[in-house]
């Protein structure tokens, strides 16, 4: 999606991309969102960019200060749902889930790694969702994300403002 959009003449002057998660790992990982965001967009974007600080020593304190640095309300949100119903690093099972008093948190190991994520909170407030399903496996998920069902993570996602992309083989 993030290439499509980089293909579009697009005033990134004006434009701030706000991750919605991150992996804690090394600049540069293959495992970070970042890397794949960076390399999806032109190069003219690179100064829209505004990474989560997940390689800080002090976790909590980079999340707070990446909420501080979040507008009042996101105007777009490009959201992914995983075939567990886990969307951002909003993950089943983990204490990040019962956050309400923060925009950002960071979550315990998921796939191995440890997360900075966009809470509840900050989605709910969210101008507009755009959620993009691929795959099959995800079939389920989807289901459960459209009936609201809050058994899984996206599914307690506030769908008053969303819109859902889903490819035919999930659909």
């Amino acid at each position: 999606m993030f290439e499509l959009l980089g293909g579009h003449d697009v005033r990134w002057a004006d434009v701030s991309v706000f991750q919605v998660d991150e992996r804690v790992a090394p600049e540069g990982d293959a495992d970070r969102n970042l890397t794949h965001l960076r390399a999806s967009l032109p190069d003219e974007a690179a100064g829209s960019i505004r990474p989560m600080p997940v390689t800080d020593e002090d976790l909590d304190a980079a999340a707070a200060r990446y909420a501080a640095s979040l507008p009042e309300a996101l105007d777009l949100v490009h959201l992914g749902l995983g075939p567990d119903g886990h969307t951002a690093s909003l993950v089943p099972g983990d204490p990040v889930l019962e956050v309400s008093d923060r925009l950002v948190a960071v979550t315990g190991a998921y796939q191995g790694r440890r997360r900075m994520t966009l809470t509840y909170a900050a989605l709910a407030a969210a101008r507009e969702i755009l959620w993009l399903v691929t795959g099959a496996e995800k079939r389920e998920a989807l289901a459960k994300l459209r009936a609201g069902d809050p058994s899984v993570p996206a599914g307690r996602v506030s769908a008053e403002r969303a819109r859902v992309l889903a490819t035919a083989d999930v659909a």
